[in-house]
């Protein structure tokens, strides 16, 4: 009997790839093939982003593309806890399931096109299936979100936070070093309240027990002998005790905070957490314990109420932070999210622009001087791209897809995953160039 074939995409942030990961690990132990396109295949899965309108029509679109090139489609993600929207635009649609929600697919799937045989798991690589190459992978540490920022609708479409046990985490964070990967991503949406929900509660990891807490967690990684990042990291106080992880080289000296903004008045409207921490005081004494810890953040100009003297606060801010790296976007108006029902006045949008535009400029000042300074340093870069004697890779500042680049000169061939020692020659706004020594 041939195989069935399913064609799958997946959109929106790292942590909807890998429930794109764990569902086609599913469908692959079932005996499923999965097609590179949806002309021909017997079912098209599209994993949707629902966080901001843009991502919701993106997703919209590719549901309609998937329907026009196949017909046979099942929808799931971020917009399956609105599935009204997607109804009123495609009735057709076979299923839709929220976020998650792995039984729910892999039922709809086998009501739609059944399983050609038994499982057999031992098919499958101990790891599972992974959309990253084969050197890095994201390892999420737990599902949804107890905060209640007022513009992010991520606990209404995800739920609040659900930690996984330490010893689950570490298994597959073993499985995957085992497998060759030489990064891991640490990811979930609020990585300093991991284990908060479930009180800390230990899970026995080779022969001794662990805590579900932050520091302990990123410890027992560190102790794997590879590479790990951790991202969406809220500054709270005990962010300090991992500091010292990374000054001893456990884990790497990266810290991805999304501050969103620096103005007092901006912050209370957001509702972030841990607004009202000293950052400033925060950031110094973290470098001092870590003299090279890189910082990367998010932020958003145009927030309801944010006037010009917030933007001002924030760009002087910027100056004193000296963050490595930082995205920023224009505030988008978002269904459902609290910002909309503030009463606070909207930011005309040539001035969200005009914001936008003076926060890269400063921005780009202040990652270009902090680049310079690794000009003549021997750093480790891991290999992402390699063309024979050039290569593309990254130092340990630096995250896959959002952060800058080393493009690399080699007398010998390069390999990706490779870890070398790359000499800095020289620096631009955002890359560094350098041979391979």
């Amino acid at each position: 009997m041939t195989a069935p074939r399913v064609s799958f995409v997946s959109l929106g942030c790292p942590k909807a790839l890998v429930d794109s990961e764990r569902i086609i690990t599913r469908l692959r132990a079932e005996g499923y093939e999965i097609a590179r396109k949806h002309d021909g295949a017997d079912l098209v899965v599209v994993n949707t982003c629902g966080f901001l309108d843009s991502a919701r029509d993106e997703s919209l679109a590719a549901i309609g593309q998937a329907m026009s090139e196949n017909g046979k489609v099942i929808v799931t993600g971020c917009m399956g806890a609105t599935p009204e929207l997607i109804h009123e635009k495609h009735p057709n649609v076979l299923a839709i399931t929220g976020p998650q929600a792995y039984e729910s697919v892999m039922a709809a799937v086998h009501e739609a096109v059944p399983a050609a045989h038994e499982p057999f798991i031992d098919l499958l690589p101990p790891q599972g299936v992974k959309l990253t190459p084969r050197h890095y992978a994201y390892l999420k540490i737990s599902e949804g979100c107890n905060n209640r920022c007022s513009f992010c609708i991520i606990p209404a479409l995800r739920g609040d936070l659900v930690s996984r046990p330490a010893a689950d985490v570490l298994r597959e964070a073993e499985k995957l070093a085992n497998a060759g990967v030489k990064e891991l991503l640490v990811i979930s949406q609020d990585t300093s309240a991991y284990g908060v929900d479930i009180k800390y509660q230990t899970s026995v990891w080779k022969d001794r027990e662990v805590r579900a807490k932050f520091l302990d967690l990123s410890r027992e990684l560190g102790d794997l002998g590879i590479w790990v990042r951790l991202h969406y990291v809220y500054p709270y106080p005990h962010v300090d005790d991992v500091i010292p992880l990374m000054a001893e080289g456990k884990v790497l000296p990266y810290l991805d905070i999304p501050f969103q903004h620096a103005a007092p008045n901006v912050l209370k409207n957001m509702r972030r957490p841990a607004h009202q921490e000293k950052t400033l005081e925060r950031i110094r004494g973290w470098r001092e314990t870590c003299p090279d810890l890189a910082v990367r953040s998010t932020f958003i100009v145009g927030y309801p109420g944010e006037t010009d003297e917030d933007f001002e606060i924030l760009l002087d801010w910027l100056d004193e932070a000296k963050i490595d790296r930082a995205g920023c976007f224009k505030y988008e108006p978002v269904s459902g999210a609290r910002s909309e029902a503030l009463g606070l006045p909207a930011v005309p949008q040539e001035i969200k622009e005009a914001r936008w535009h003076r926060f890269m400029q400063r921005q780009q000042k202040v990652s270009a001087a902090q680049l310079t300074k690794k000009v003549g340093k021997r750093l480790p870069v891991i290999i992402d791209e390699a063309n024979g004697l050039a290569a593309k890779g990254r130092t340990k500042y630096d995250a896959p897809e959002i952060d800058g680049s080393v493009h690399i000169q080699s007398r010998r061939p390069m390999r990706v995953g490779d870890i070398l020692t790359v000499k800095i020659d020289r620096a631009d706004a955002y890359d560094l160039y350098g041979t391979a020594v």
